[in-house]
C-alpha cells in the first residue's frame, strides 16, 4: 500500500469512527425523543451504546491528533500522560456506567422494578469523561516538534 492510500484509509477510519460515535451517543441520549425506549429510565443497552460512542469518539480524536503531529516529533512525557489519563478515564467511565452489571451500583427504589442510573453513576461517568478531555488536552498541548510544551509556563511560574 502506498503512503497516499494509507493516509486515505486512516482518514476514512477517523471519519467513520467519529460519525459512528456521535450517532451512538445521540441515539442513546435521545432514545426517549426517538421513541426507542423499550423500558422506563436509562437502560443497560442505552448505557452500553453511550460508552461505545464515547470510546469511538476518543479513538477518533486521538487518531486525528496523532495524524497531525509531525512524523519526526519525539515522544514527550506530557503526551504519554495524556494518552494514559484518557485511557484511565475511559475505564472509569465503563466501570461507573456498567456498575449495575458488576453489582456495585444498584440503586433500587421500592416502586421501581429494576436498577436505575443513579447520581453516583452519573458522577462517575462525568469524572471519566472529564479525565478523557483533560488527557486529550494534555496530548494536544504537548510539544510535538517544538522545543518545549505550550504548558511550560506552569513550570516557570508564569515567566
Amino acid at each position: 500500500m502506498s503512503k497516499e492510500q494509507t493516509k486515505r484509509v486512516r482518514n476514512i477510519t477517523i471519519l467513520a469512527s467519529f460519525i459512528l460515535g456521535v450517532i451512538l451517543c445521540a441515539i442513546s441520549l435521545g432514545a426517549e425523543l426517538l421513541g426507542l425506549n423499550l423500558t422506563p429510565g436509562f437502560g443497560i443497552v442505552q448505557m452500553f451504546q453511550l460508552l461505545i460512542g464515547i470510546s469511538l469518539l476518543t479513538l477518533a480524536i486521538f487518531l486525528y491528533l496523532k495524524q497531525n503531529r509531525p512524523k519526526n516529533a519525539p515522544r514527550s512525557l506530557q503526551a504519554d500522560i495524556g494518552v494514559r489519563l484518557a485511557a484511565t478515564g475511559l475505564v472509569f467511565a465503563y466501570v461507573a456506567g456498567l456498575s449495575d452489571l458488576i453489582g456495585i451500583g444498584t440503586h433500587v427504589e421500592p416502586n421501581f422494578e429494576r436498577p436505575f442510573v443513579g447520581p453516583l453513576q452519573l458522577g462517575g461517568l462525568g469524572l471519566g469523561v472529564l479525565s478523557i478531555i483533560v488527557g486529550i488536552l494534555l496530548y494536544y498541548t504537548s510539544r510535538g516538534a517544538r522545543d518545549a510544551s505550550s504548558m511550560e509556563f506552569l513550570v516557570n511560574n508564569g515567566k
